[in-house]
C-alpha cells in the first residue's frame, strides 16, 4: 500500500526532571512507532522491544530506509518513509500510535551531505513529526536530543545538569540543530501540553559497533589533543540508552534527562588505556593546519574542530538515576573498554 511517498509493509503535563504524566495522556502504552528504526540504536530497540514487549500491543518500525527480510524481528511492522513527508500520519493512524519514539537524525553526514539536507532531516522532520502527532492523536514522544544541544564553550560548567542553558553552536551542524529541535520542543510543550514530551541528552554512545566522528578520534595512529585541555569525555552504552528508551515507552514518564556514565575519561588517559602516542600542539597551530587542509580536500573538518575538542560537555546523571530511576549499568571507563576490547576482537 502506497500513500504519498509513505509504505506500509505489514510483516509479521511538563517540567525538566521526571513526572508521572497526568490523567489527559491516559495509560501505558500500546502502540510504539519508532522513527529511525534501523538505524543504531533504532534498530537495537526495535529487537529489544520485540524480544519482551511489555505489554505493547503493536511496534512500528519507520524508516527511510527498507528492511531486508532477514532482518527483521517477529511480530513488527516495517514501514518505509521520510519523517518530513506529511504522509507518515498515514502510519500513525493505520497503527493507532499513540507514543513515538523520534531517533531519525543526521549523526555522521555522508561526503555528498549539506547543511541544507541535514536541517530539512533534523529540525523540519521533527517539526512535521510533532504536527503529525498532534493531528493523529499521539499522547506521548520521546526524542533523542544530545548532551552537543548545551555547546561547546569554554564556560559550560562542569558537570553540565538538565537546568543548564541549551546553546548549540551555530558552527557545528548536529549541535545547532539539537538546539533548534529542543527550543521547539520547548514551544510545543506551551501551546500543546496534551502531547507529552520525554527528552534524552545522551553523552557519546559507544558499543561493540561503533563507527563515527568520535571514535575516528581513538583510531588514528597517534591521540591528537589540543595543549591546555583536558579534552573530557563522557560516554553511554548503547544497551543502556535502549532501556532507557524502553523505559520511556512502557511507563509514563516525561521530562529531560542527561543520558552518561558515571565518570570521566580525559584525552590523554584514553591514548595511554590504547597505547598509542598522545601529542597536544596549540590552538592556534591545529586551526591554522586545518585552515589549509580543508580547502584542499586533506582534511574534512575546519577550524572550529578545535572547539569540539576542546570543550566536550560533561554531562551530569544524577537526575537520570534520581528520578528517572534509571542508574546506567556501565560506567564511562567500563564501556570505553568494552569499545575498544570489541574492535581488537574485531
Amino acid at each position: 500500500m502506497k500513500r504519498r511517498g509513505v509504505r506500509l509493509e505489514r510483516h509479521r503535563g511538563f517540567r525538566p526532571g521526571g513526572q508521572n504524566m497526568n490523567e489527559s495522556t491516559g495509560g501505558r502504552s500500546r502502540s510504539v512507532l519508532i522513527t529511525g528504526g534501523s538505524g543504531y540504536i533504532g534498530s537495537l530497540l526495535v529487537s529489544d522491544l520485540a524480544s519482551d514487549r511489555g505489554g505493547l500491543e503493536t511496534i512500528v518500525c519507520l524508516d527511510l530506509r527498507a528492511v531486508p527480510e532477514e532482518m527483521r524481528a517477529n511480530g513488527v511492522h516495517y514501514c518505509t518513509g521520510d519523517v518530513r513527508d506529511p504522509g507518515i500520519a498515514e502510519v500513525f493512524r493505520s497503527h493507532g500510535v499513540d507514543t513515538v519514539v523520534h531517533l531519525a537524525a543526521i549523526v555522521t553526514p555522508g561526503k555528498d551531505s549539506s547543511r541544507e539536507l541535514e536541517y530539512s532531516i533534523d529540525v523540519l522532520g521533527t517539526q512535521n513529526v510533532l504536527d503529525k502527532c498532534l493531528e493523529t492523536g499521539v499522547r506521548k514522544l520521546i526524542v533523542t536530543s544530545s548532551g552537543a544541544a548545551y555547546g561547546y564553550y569554554a564556560d559550560n560548567p562542569q558537570p553540565l545538569t538538565e537546568e543548564h542553558p541549551i546553546r548549540g553552536n551555530p558552527e557545528f551542524a548536529y549541535s545547532d540543530h539539537k538546539r533548534l529541535v529542543e527550543e521547539m520542543l520547548a514551544r510545543y510543550r506551551s501551546d500543546h501540553p496534551e502531547l507529552a514530551q520525554l527528552i534524552f541528552r545522551p553523552g557519546t554512545i559507544l558499543g561493540e559497533r561503533v563507527s563515527n566522528q568520535i571514535t575516528a578520534i581513538f583510531e588514528r595512529p597517534v591521540i591528537l589533543g589540543v595543549r591546555g585541555s583536558d579534552t573530557p569525555f563522557v560516554f553511554i552504552w548503547d544497551r543502556d540508552v535502549v532501556a532507557c528508551l524502553r523505559k520511556g515507552a512502557l511507563e509514563d514518564r516525561t521530562g529531560v534527562y542527561n543520558l552518561a556514565g558515571d565518570g570521566v575519561l580525559l584525552l590523554a588517559e584514553i591514548a595511554q588505556r590504547v597505547r598509542k602516542r598522545y601529542v597536544a600542539p596549540p590552538a592556534g597551530a591545529i586551526r591554522g593546519a586545518l585552515r589549509l587542509l580543508r580547502p584542499l580536500g586533506l582534511s574534512p573538518y575546519g577550524p572550529e574542530q578545535v572547539d569540539f575538542l576542546r570543550y566536550r560537555p560533561v554531562l551530569s546523571n544524577e537526575r537520570l538515576k534520581s528520578e528517572f530511576g534509571y542508574t546506567p549499568r556501565l560506567t564511562t571507563s567500563e564501556v570505553f573498554d568494552l569499545y575498544w576490547r570489541s574492535r581488537d576482537d574485531g
